[in-house]
């Protein structure tokens, strides 16, 4: 039984439609709304980060490490990815965590019969897309997200990347799509890439912070679900220790604003929801 205690809502602004969250969902996490489709997918980010800004202490670091692994942030998580048709990653957010599935019954198991359910209101009966996004193909085929067979996978990559993975075989389940002549993947190809293997309505990323730059710099996130964990990480010269953002800078030439549309408390976590424009 799941004794997670409900989230508090200090704050929140109407957002369009109420989702059909089960009832359990609902009073741990409140209503969830999201826009009515317009003919294009909601892109929306979610991340964790320090109150000093820090998203990855190193390359091997996963988002628990920074949230504490609290359990109200992967509820969370889990929540976004029970309602998402797309969960997007970079080749280093697989290799630091290689035994990984973006799906919310493996982020947060205890409530798997919840979000199965939400996805069935949903009417979604497969889960969502596992989309690796890689420059160079330089990734291991041999983990469970490609060889189980228990999600639908899209490795998006450059031309050499594709040459380098089909060179090994790829499992029945995994498919390929290059970028032609691209050696940098920019967000809209990723989107377009996406559009060609699966309908979809809300596509969710997770990392990494040049995965979510390019999404920032051509304008192609709607929202970002933001996690404020309570621990400083401090930075020194000796390891990158990246923001939200890597590889691109905005201000002060070019800032980018949001609009604070969402507050929620979890003990001393603040669970933050930003509506950024297009």
């Amino acid at each position: 039984m799941n004794t997670l205690a409900p989230l508090e809502t200090l704050f929140e602004m109407d957002g369009g439609k109420d989702l059909p969250l089960p009832p359990n969902l609902t009073t741990l996490y409140g209503r969830l709304q999201f826009p009515s489709p317009l003919g294009s997918p909601h892109v929306i980010g979610n991340f964790v980060s320090t109150l000093d800004g820090i998203v990855s202490l190193d390359a091997q670091t996963s988002g628990g490490v920074i949230s504490g692994f609290n359990q109200h942030d992967r509820m969370v998580m889990g929540l976004l990815r029970a309602v998402a048709d797309v969960v997007i990653v970079g080749a280093g957010t697989l290799r630091a965590e290689p035994q990984h599935l973006w799906t919310a019954d493996y982020i947060y198991p205890s409530l798997s019969a919840e979000y199965q359910q939400l996805r069935a209101n949903l009417k979604k009966s497969d889960p969502p897309l596992n989309v690796i996004v890689t420059g160079r193909g330089e990734i291991d085929l041999n983990l469970r997200v490609f060889q189980s067979g228990e999600v639908p996978v899209l490795i998006v990559t450059t031309t050499n990347g594709e040459h380098r993975i089909r060179k090994r075989g790829l499992p029945q389940s995994v498919r390929v799509a290059a970028m032609k002549g691209a050696s940098l993947l920019c967000a809209q190809a990723i989107l377009d890439a996406i559009g060609r293997a699966r309908q979809s309505d809300i596509i969710l990323i997770e990392g990494g912070p040049h995965l979510m730059g390019n999404f920032f710099a051509e304008q192609c996130l709607d929202e970002l679900f933001l996690t404020l964990a309570p621990q400083i990480a401090g930075r020194d010269n000796s390891t990158e220790r990246p923001g939200l953002v890597a590889g691109k800078i905005f201000a002060p030439e070019q800032p980018l604003w949001s609009t604070l549309i969402g507050v929620k408390r979890g003990g001393s976590h603040l669970f933050l929801r930003y509506r950024l424009s297009r």
